[in-house]
């Protein structure tokens, strides 16, 4: 496959001696660099960085890519250069743990600062100087099971002055050549970084503390052969049980500016953003003495409180402090609509809070609302955040939780990438990753990850998952055209339909297939064996996609064959599709299962048509939908959820022109989300993430109905 490969002039990867497979480490490379000249700095790393000019957040990055493989981002130094020496720090984390946001591998930097041809530094040459970041705590628990660490911090005399300070007296440490890869381009666009302030404090309360053991315990807490972080009992800060000791009392309503927050010791302050976003923390802390400010954050209020473990999480940020003035700038994006600030221990004052958005550039969309439906105009607004936030430099689920690029959600962001920029560059990146390694570690020959860059050691992925890729890549190509792209591709496709052939039973239907088999959820994912027909109504869509990528008359055949099959097994005299059938004694037999979402699989795929099948679409069309439950309609059939059925659903009104019928639809699945987050959800219900990438695709349908203009 082609690349656009990256040549540096003169760095090379570094990393400090002897821990480059440290867990957790942080570094901080700085250097000075005059004002008065043209200068870029271009950057990749093993996990992730933030670029600081004079102690103030520029970026973060870098773009993530496959195995063995580094986008290098770059930046436009210039107008950052104000003072006559500037201080330019790049703090990079290297975790060296498998999760679902960032790939293991050993940490390093390559980064060089030009004017011109000219080198101003270059790690592994001049200019560049480690200092180890001891102000980040390295042991603590895992942000979650798909994140890395969580961020703890100890303040005290002289903290982060290397980064700031060009006449620093603080002790480098020695770097040494680190491994690395092959570095190519970025190749999409950066994040614009725009500063979001708090608009009030709403709630204050007094906080109390109790030796008890109600705090939190998930599955990420544990280390074992094939999942890694450090055990509890070596923590140096376990926030999540720190936060779990803490009663706060119930909260006293309040108005207040967030210019300055005032926290008296063993109290809190509860700040609304007014939206759900996503973004690195940046904030001054003055501390009256030892003590430590907890931040707690999260999309929604939880029964008046700000619960940070809501989605199976520790959404805290710990700040130890001695008695003194800070500036704390964090490491990575986190999603949140609103903040407690803790004092544990001693009055806090908090200045300058703000939250650099970290989300696709807003300056790169070209499409804008022009309805007159204040209540569209809110979805509108709710889906370009939801958009952005998961859209940086792979598609993501969801900006809070894992930051991870599942395919399946990807195939419903792309279309929006389209619709709102008028191009698929991220699409290619993401697309792209999947391509680059020569196998995967931990999958079946032929299989690809459920979600990617990323490391599965426990040997899970999802099949359905894997054909997406192959749908996808079909829009891709219409999309834009890329026959270079798709056509290298090709071998990776077949060896995916390689791996499902062994699957293929008497019938033509797959059958027993492995790992973790998805449909979406609800009750459709108890129904998945032993041949699930939702999966192959997917496979269907997936050979046909195959046969018009590459001219393969063979595979047309066989996908019309199977549709046939479907409907002669599947169909019930009640007009439904089973979800299912079991092997007893040899035969298979129907579940007796229905599900609302395998009926849209059906459509969706081609199983079914509107001619072939007009009872059901007509019952699908009029008696299902965000109100079924309410009219208590065919109560037999398993409701779908948001993901992927509802999404189905909209769609299949959109291809078949119900324009009305979707009009409604939107305002009856997102209006509520939007009002209250200002974000679109994962699920029907808030107690997931409440910023879900694929949820932005109702752009796609708005721009169907003729509401965005360009």
């Amino acid at each position: 496959m082609k690349l656009n490969d990256y040549t540096f002039l003169s760095a090379t990867p570094v990393w400090e001696v002897g821990t480059s497979k440290v867990m957790n480490r942080t570094l901080s490379f700085c250097t000075n660099i005059a004002a008065g000249q043209p200068a870029k700095v271009a950057a990749a790393a093993s996990c992730s960085f933030v670029l600081l000019v004079n102690g103030e957040l520029k970026a973060h990055g870098p773009a993530r890519c496959a195995h063995g493989h580094f986008r290098v981002d770059e930046y436009d130094l210039t107008p950052y250069l104000t003072e006559e020496i500037n201080r330019v720090t790049l703090r990079v984390v290297g975790y060296n743990v498998n999760g679902f946001n960032y790939i293991n591998q050993p940490s390093f930097l390559r980064a060089e600062i030009v004017s011109g041809d000219k080198v101003l530094a270059a790690t592994g040459g001049e200019g560049f100087v480690c200092y180890v970041t001891a102000e980040r705590v390295i042991k603590t628990q895992r942000y979650s099971f798909q994140r890395a660490f969580t961020e703890a911090y100890e303040l005290g005399e002289g903290a982060f002055d290397y980064e700031v300070n060009p006449d620093t007296k603080a002790t480098p440490v020695a770097t040494e050549a680190a491994v690395a890869g092959r570095f190519i381009h970025r190749d999409m666009p950066y994040s614009d970084n725009e500063i979001l302030l708090p608009q009030k404090v709403i709630q204050r309360g007094s906080v109390t503390y109790s030796d008890k053991d109600g705090y939190y315990h998930q599955r990420e807490l544990v280390p074992s052969d094939i999942f890694f972080t450090y055990p509890e009992d070596e923590l140096e800060c376990a926030s999540h049980t720190e936060v779990g000791k803490c009663d706060c009392g119930a909260p006293a309503a309040v108005e207040e500016s967030c210019a300055v927050i005032d926290l008296p010791a063993d109290s809190y302050a509860d700040l609304d953003l007014g939206a759900n976003y996503t973004g690195v923390y940046d904030m001054t802390v003055e501390a009256e003495g030892e003590g430590t400010l907890y931040i707690l954050f999260d999309e929604i209020l939880s029964d008046g409180h700000v619960n940070p473990h809501r989605m199976g999480s520790s959404q805290i940020i710990a700040v130890r402090v001695k008695a003194g003035k800070y500036h704390l700038t964090c490491a990575e994006p986190y999603t949140m609509r609103f903040i407690r600030l803790v004092a544990k221990g001693a009055a806090v004052k908090i200045t300058d809070l703000k939250v650099y958005h970290i989300a696709f550039p807003k300056t790169k969309i070209t499409a804008k609302f022009a309805g007159d439906d204040e209540t569209m105009k809110k979805i509108y607004d709710a889906a370009v955040e939801t958009f952005r936030a998961n859209t940086v430099d792979i598609y993501m689920d969801c900006p809070s939780r894992e930051r991870a690029g599942w395919l399946c959600d990807s195939f419903f962001t792309s279309r929006v990438e389209k619709t709102l920029t008028g191009k698929s560059l991220v699409e290619r990146a993401f697309l792209q990753n999947f391509l680059m390694p020569e196998s995967f570690e931990f999958l079946p020959e032929g299989m690809l990850p459920m979600c990617y860059p990323a490391d599965h050691n426990d040997m899970t992925f999802i099949p359905n998952w894997a054909m997406w890729y192959v749908v996808e890549l079909g829009e891709y190509l219409t999309r834009t055209g890329d026959r270079e792209f798709v056509d290298s591709a090709r071998d990776r496709v077949y060896g995916l339909l390689n791996y499902f052939s062994k699957f293929e039973n008497e019938f033509g239907l797959l059958e027993n297939l492995e790992s973790w088999v998805f449909l979406e959820w609800s009750k459709s994912n108890e129904l998945t064996q032993d041949v699930s027909f939702a999966s192959n109504m997917l496979y269907c869509t997936t050979l046909d996609t195959v046969a018009d990528l590459y001219g393969d008359a063979a595979l047309k055949e066989k996908a019309t064959a199977l549709r046939n099959t479907i409907n002669e097994m599947s169909m019930t005299e009640s007009g439904f599709y089973c979800d299912n059938a079991w092997r007893r004694d040899g035969k298979l037999t129907l579940s007796g299962e229905r599900t609302e979402s395998c009926q849209y699989y059906a459509f969706f795929t081609g199983v079914a048509t509107p001619e072939t099948h007009p009872w059901l679409w007509e019952t699908l069309v009029k008696d299902f939908g965000y109100a079924r439950a309410e009219k208590g309609l065919y109560p037999e059939i398993w409701p779908a959820n948001a993901f992927i059925g509802n999404y189905l659903r909209l769609d299949l009104l959109n291809r078949y022109g119900f324009k009305d019928e979707l009009y409604d639809n939107i305002k009856g699945y997102f209006a509520y989300m939007a009002e209250r987050t200002g974000t679109l959800w994962e699920l029907v219900a808030s107690q997931a993430s409440c910023n879900h990438g694929f949820a932005s695709h109702v752009i796609y349908w708005m721009d169907s109905l003729g509401l965005l203009e360009r």
